[in-house]
């Protein structure tokens, strides 16, 4: 292969990729940083997902909503997808050790139908199948806008709110204003602000919450290299 020009890094292990990745995303984003400790490693792991340092402006993260999302995982609660690609980027290997199971909203049966006579979209009809079943449990909104408005939607009509919500749809039409609105909300949330986001970087926030999770569980149970989020 020529590489005239080009200088390529040597990491070749996916841990030395996955290292070296962070250590690239923590020199072009330097301390002071948006976010510190924890909270730091679920940015920046959307960042890395993402490929793109800028979204770091945009991400709305807090500590609250960290802090349920991590004692719904511990408890072993149900992720909810609004694509299969989103469940697919959930790997059990970090799930299945918390007991908790992922349900991709596609694979509900009837939705078809549903979307067709009402005129709307099958994931708005998928969030509506499901909204009084999200108490305590973490919804993942990476694709559809019309889902987070039906949640949101829910939401304000009465229906028990999930412990997080991850609501990071991309796209142009209506997309930023979902998750403005989102952000607006009272219901603990992770989001990305504007057009972009996306099933990958949304899927990224639970695997970095399922990594801290984890490590949480080794140290109760007195294993080394745990990390407690601060």
């Amino acid at each position: 292969m020529r590489t005239e020009g080009m200088e390529l890094d040597p990491a070749k292990s996916p841990e030395e990729i996955e290292a070296r990745s962070f250590a690239l995303i923590e020199a072009e984003i330097p301390e002071p940083r948006p976010f510190t400790g924890a909270l730091w490693r679920v940015a920046r792991r959307c960042v890395h997902t993402a490929g793109d340092t800028a979204i770091v402006a945009d991400l709305r993260l807090n500590r609250e909503s960290m802090k349920a999302g991590l004692a719904a995982l511990e408890r072993g609660c149900t992720v909810y997808t609004d694509t299969r690609m989103a469940a697919a980027g959930l790997p059990p290997r970090r799930l299945r050790p918390l007991g908790v199971s992922v349900t991709a909203l596609p694979e509900l049966p009837g939705l078809e139908e549903i979307a067709v006579r009402r005129g709307i979209t099958r994931a708005r009809a998928a969030m509506e199948a499901v909204a009084e079943k999200l108490d305590g449990q973490i919804i993942v909104v990476g694709n559809a806008p019309t889902a987070l408005l039906a949640l949101l939607e829910s939401l304000e009509a009465g229906a028990p709110p999930p412990a997080l919500i991850i609501g990071m749809p991309v796209g142009f039409v209506n997309a930023a204003q979902s998750k403005r609105l989102l952000a607006q909300s009272p219901w603990p949330h992770f989001t990305l602000l504007g057009r972009r986001g996306g099933s990958a970087v949304a899927a990224a926030c639970v695997n970095a919450l399922a990594e801290l999770a984890l490590e949480r569980l080794r140290l109760r149970r007195g294993e080394n290299g745990g990390f407690l989020p601060a």
